[in-house]
Order: structure tokens, then C-alpha cells, then sequence
């Protein structure tokens, strides 16, 4: 996935519908320049991109401050009526045919975990419960057979709750910024925080929260079309705060990290809670992990299939390279 910026070639606030618009943008580590009209929708724009780019008008999500997503997914808007401004940047949010096809990797514990349809003009929302902290690391959980067994039976939603989980949460908010994004409903997404206790709990707090909305399609050869949950929206999101570099993502399956493999771990699926509550201490492992990757300054240089077998002596090492 690559991400573009956009600058805007204009002190005004609104172009006028004659005005020739210049923008700069940038995007895959490259700039380029794109002229358009005020006179010139939303769809032109993406047409404008995509000659430069080649990443399809389908394919791109805009996104530009004080500017409603859902604007800038309707094609038929006019640019004049957007507030650009020169000290602005319009993020863009795409991936060319080249690069969207990839390849899954086969694994029995890979299962369709979301089953809502999504509308292509929907908006992207990421909902922000606390504040970003400078200088803190960033890790993204899923809830499904990550944090929760959403399958197995049960009278109270705690029966159903992975080992651990407040003490894993308390202990990795110390170094990371926690967001929590689930292929399902926001409604559903808070549903179950809140049952959980994960919501009010007083050792730590989650910074934000992520539901099916905020996917993407791909296409894989062996697996067809489905939705992954691409990390580059929330790094455009906040860029001061959180990039590649310091981010973390764990969820049950992997094709959801396909776009940034890099910032991806598979942690084991918690399923059957009732018979594998007493063994399973997956989270536990996993603290003792991410405490001691908080101190590198790059966790995407770290191959996270073999996070089993990393130690202290690693990180030692790695900071004196």
C-alpha cells in the first residue's frame, strides 16, 4: 500500500470554478504534479492521479483535513467547492493492480472472520477515545479469536475472554499506544470492548478504535477477493505519531496484514474458550515480546513469524549494529 500527500498550489480557501489548481503529490517515495480546474470534479481528480500514479480512481481513498471522507468519495463534487489551502496536504490511500494482487499464505487457522457488506462511498472512521502519546510505540489488536473466542457458547462474555488480557493491555500500554480494529460493526466493536472491561479498565486506555469500514479489498490468486486492514490509514492519519517503523498489528489472520506483512503478527486463534482457558497463555508470551522490541527503534526490520524464539540478547545486539 502506498500513501500520497498533496499540496496545494493556491493561498485561497475555495479555487474559483475558472482557477487552475496545481498538486503536488506524493506518493510510493515520489512526487508528482497534477493540474486540474475548480470546474473539475472529485472523479476527474482520481483520472488526473491515476495517469500519474496508476493506482485506479476505484482503488484511491482521499482524505483532507476539515473535509468529510464522504465528500471526497463522491465523484461528482466539484473542486471549487473544497477548502483547499496551500499549507494542507490531501492524503491518498491506494495500491496499482501490480501490487494488489498477492499471494496468501495457506494456513488451516485462516478463516473469514468479517460478514457485514460494505458500501465503496462510505466514510472512513477511526474513533479516537484518548489522546495520541509522543514518543509511545504503536500496537493493533483485532478481537475475534484474538482477544475473544466469539464462537463458543457462554452465559457471560468473560467466560469467553482470552487469558490475560488486562494484564497483557496494562503492561503493553506502558511502551504502546493500543487501538483495537475489528471486521465487524463499531457498534459491535464497543459492544464487546465494554462487556470485556477492556473499555474502563483503570491501567490503561485505548487510544482508538477501528471497525470493517476502515478495510480495503484486495485480490489474491489463490484465495480470490477479500478485505485486509491496511495500516497506512492510520499511519496518514496520524503521521506525527505512528509509521511503519513503530507499529505492531496482532490478529488471528494474516491475509489482514497483507498490505504491510512487515508490521504483522499471526498470534494463535483462541478458540473453544472452555476447554482451552486453563493452557492457553498466548498474551502472557506476548508481553514478554513486545517489552522487549519496545526499544528498538525499527520493529519492521524484525521477521515477527519467528517472535517465539526472540530474547533479550537480541535487542542487545541489535542496538549495537
Amino acid at each position: 500500500m502506498a500513501m500520497a500527500g498533496v499540496g496545494v498550489g493556491s493561498t485561497s480557501t475555495t479555487s474559483l470554478p475558472e482557477e487552475e489548481i496545481t498538486l503536488t503529490v506524493k506518493w510510493s517515495g515520489k512526487e508528482y504534479t497534477v493540474r486540474v480546474c475548480g470546474d473539475d470534479t472529485v472523479g476527474e481528480l482520481k483520472r488526473r492521479i491515476c495517469q500519474a500514479t496508476e493506482v485506479l480512481p476505484k482503488r484511491q481513498k482521499l482524505l483532507y483535513p476539515k473535509t468529510l471522507p464522504s465528500k471526497l468519495a463522491d465523484d461528482a463534487v466539484l473542486l471549487s467547492s473544497l477548502p483547499f489551502k496551500s499549507s494542507l496536504k490531501m492524503t491518498m490511500i491506494g495500491t496499482t493492480e501490480d501490487d494488489i494482487i498477492v499471494d496468501q499464505v495457506e494456513s488451516p487457522d485462516i478463516v473469514d472472520d468479517f460478514e457485514l457488506p460494505r458500501d465503496e462511498a462510505v466514510e472512513i472512521k477511526i474513533e479516537l477515545r484518548n489522546p495520541c502519546r509522543e514518543g509511545k510505540k504503536l500496537l493493533v489488536l483485532d478481537i475475534d479469536y484474538t482477544l475473544f473466542d466469539h464462537r463458543s457458547p457462554a452465559e457471560n462474555p468473560l467466560q469467553l475472554m482470552r487469558p490475560f488480557l488486562h494484564e497483557f493491555l496494562a503492561a503493553a500500554y506502558a511502551e504502546y499506544d493500543i487501538m483495537i480494529w475489528s471486521a465487524t460493526s463499531m457498534k459491535w466493536v464497543e459492544l464487546k470492548m465494554a462487556e470485556l472491561g477492556v473499555l474502563s479498565n483503570p491501567n490503561y486506555k485505548i487510544t482508538a478504535l477501528l471497525d470493517h469500514l476502515a478495510m480495503i479489498t484486495v485480490q489474491s490468486d489463490s484465495r480470490g477477493i477479500f478485505d485486509c486492514k491496511p495500516l497506512g490509514l492510520i499511519w496518514a492519519q496520524f503521521p506525527e505519531f505512528y509509521s511503519s517503523k513503530n507499529t505492531i498489528m496482532f490478529d488471528d489472520l494474516r491475509r489482514n496484514f497483507v498490505m504491510n506483512p512487515q508490521n504483522g503478527l499471526t498470534i494463535k486463534p483462541f478458540k473453544r474458550a472452555h476447554s482451552s482457558r486453563d493452557s492457553d497463555q498466548e498474551l502472557m508470551k506476548l508481553t514478554t515480546y513486545l517489552l522487549a522490541i519496545a526499544e528498538l527503534d525499527d520493529l519492521s526490520t524484525l521477521d515477527h513469524n519467528n517472535w517465539q524464539s526472540f530474547s533479550e540478547d537480541n535487542v542487545k545486539r541489535r542496538r549495537h549494529q
